[in-house]
């Protein structure tokens, strides 16, 4: 009796040591598996750089817009005086005419009308580039959003993308209003290179 439970167990420990043999060889097998099949989905550091590198260039356009909304915004917010100001300005606009010597008298040089290098950051080469998408006055630009504008300057080349056309519109529009202190100073607070 003693030896056919010794067989008895015996044969159970076989079977049973095939079953964890076999199934610890699955087991590696299909860990070696789905690490292949997980490292050829993820994305390589290259691409993540890329990848974030555009979402920062994403992010800071849209906070450069966001900043030209809330200029708009805040001009938009007024009190009751500044509003018969706005009516006055709204009727001057209409019959507003280039006073030349008004101009030079605040800005300290001779001013030619519709000038685009008289905004800040524009100087003749970007000036061309906006000729050639037809905004030429300065009325056209003040009525350009910071979108297209970063546009005409894409159309450039890379040498041109580093410029922040965000306040180009403003400072055409203090121009065009014939706004030249305000202009004056804005530039002399914001002064920068023009190319």
């Amino acid at each position: 009796m003693r030896s056919s439970y010794n067989s008895f167990i015996m044969d159970w420990i076989g079977s049973t040591m095939w079953y964890w043999i076999v199934l610890a060889i699955t087991g590696i097998i299909s860990g070696v598996l789905g690490y292949f099949f997980g490292k050829s989905d993820t994305p390589s550091l290259q691409e993540k750089s890329f990848e974030i590198n555009s979402l920062e260039i994403q992010n800071a356009k849209l906070k450069s817009d966001l900043e030209t909304c809330r200029k708009r915004l805040d001009s938009y917010t007024t009190t009751s005086k500044e509003l018969q100001l706005d009516k006055d300005i709204l009727t001057r606009k209409e019959s507003f005419s280039f006073d030349a010597q008004h101009a030079k008298a605040a800005l300290g040089k001779t001013i030619k009308e519709n000038d685009l290098k008289l905004v800040e950051g524009i100087g003749p080469k970007i000036e061309g580039l906006f000729h050639n998408f037809g905004i030429k006055t300065w009325k056209e630009l003040a009525e350009t959003s910071a979108d297209k504008c970063q546009e005409v300057l894409d159309s450039g080349g890379k040498r041109y993308r580093i410029h922040d056309p965000a306040s180009w519109p403003m400072q055409a529009k203090m121009a065009y209003e014939g706004h030249w202190e305000q202009l004056f100073e804005w530039q002399e607070k914001h002064r920068a290179g023009k190319y």
